[in-house]
C-alpha cells in the first residue's frame, strides 16, 4: 500500500519533457496524478524549457550549457525534480554537473539540483516507499528498460515491483529487455540503417513475448518503438508505464493517436 502522507509535504516540480508536451501529454497527467496520490505537492513550472540532451549528446556544448542554466535556475527552489523520463532525468542528475568548470559558481548550483533530480518511477519507490498505486489493467504487458534510466539511474525493479501489483496485469519479461532498442535521441537520425536494425531486433523480442501491451519509462523509446511496429502490422499497443501505474490507459495507445 501507498505509505501515508508525510508531516512536510515535498514540493515536487514535474519536469515535462519536451516529447511529453508536444507528443503525449497525457504522461504528464499521469504523472501529477500519480506524485499526488503519493502526497506530494505537484508544481509544473512554466518557464521549464528541453534539459539540452540533443545539444549535448551531439556536441554543442554552448547550447547545452545554456538550457543547463534555464533549468537550474527554474528548478532549484523546489524539494525535488521529478521526469517521466530516464533519459532527461540522467542528463540532469548526472550530465549537468559535466558542463561547469570546477570553481564555476554554476557548478555547486548544478550539483545541487544534480542530488534531488529523480527519474518518476523510481522516485516513487526509492524515496517515497510506495509499494503500489491501486491501479487496474487486464492485459499481459512486457517491460523495455531504457538505456539512459537503466545506466544512468539504475531504474530496473522500481517499475517492475510495482507492476507486480497491478490487478489484472501480468509481466512477460521478453529477451533482452534492457538491450537498446535503436532510439538514442539524435543516434536515430544520424545512422537510421543501424537504427533500424536494433529496433527490428527489438521489435521481434517483444513479439515473441507475446504481450498485448509494450511499456517503458521513456516516450522517445516508446515512440521509435511504436512506429516499427505499427509498420509491420503489429498489434502490440505501446504505452507509458505512467499510463498504467495511474489507471490512464484507457485512450489511444501511443502511434495511434491523430496526429502521431
Amino acid at each position: 500500500m501507498t505509505p501515508p502522507a508525510p508531516a512536510h509535504r515535498p514540493k515536487v516540480a514535474l519536469f515535462v519533457t519536451c516529447l511529453v508536451d508536444l507528443m503525449r501529454p497525457t504522461v504528464g497527467f499521469a504523472a501529477v496524478k500519480l506524485l499526488e496520490d503519493a502526497g506530494c505537492e505537484v508544481v509544473v513550472p512554466p518557464a521549464q524549457t528541453c534539459c539540452g540532451q540533443p545539444a549535448f549528446n551531439s556536441g554543442d556544448r554552448a547550447d547545452a550549457v545554456a538550457l543547463a542554466k534555464r533549468v537550474i535556475e527554474t528548478f532549484e527552489g523546489y524539494d525535488w525534480l521529478v521526469a517521466p523520463s530516464g533519459s532527461c532525468a540522467g542528463q540532469i542528475a548526472t550530465h549537468y554537473p559535466e558542463l561547469f568548470a570546477d570553481g564555476d559558481p554554476w557548478k555547486a548550483r548544478a550539483l545541487a539540483l544534480a542530488g534531488k533530480s529523480r527519474e518518476l518511477v523510481s522516485f516513487l519507490v526509492d524515496v517515497l516507499g510506495v509499494t503500489s498505486t491501486g491501479a487496474r489493467f487486464s492485459g499481459t504487458v512486457t517491460y523495455h528498460d531504457s538505456c539512459s534510466g537503466l545506466r544512468e539511474l539504475g531504474v530496473k525493479d522500481q517499475p517492475r515491483r510495482l507492476l507486480s501489483a497491478v490487478e489484472g496485469l501480468t509481466l512477460a519479461e521478453m529477451n533482452d529487455p534492457d538491450v537498446c532498442c535503436g532510439f538514442g535521441g539524435t543516434f536515430a537520425v544520424k545512422y537510421p540503417d543501424l537504427s533500424g536494425a536494433i529496433v527490428d531486433k527489438k521489435c521481434a523480442n517483444v513479439s515473441a513475448s507475446e504481450a498485448t501491451t509494450l511499456l517503458a519509462g521513456d516516450l522517445g523509446c516508446l515512440m521509435n518503438m511504436a512506429g516499427r511496429l505499427s509498420r509491420t502490422g503489429s498489434p502490440v499497443e505501446v504505452r507509458h508505464v505512467a499510463e498504467v501505474l495511474a489507471g490512464l490507459a484507457t485512450g489511444p495507445a501511443i502511434g495511434k493517436a491523430k496526429g502521431e
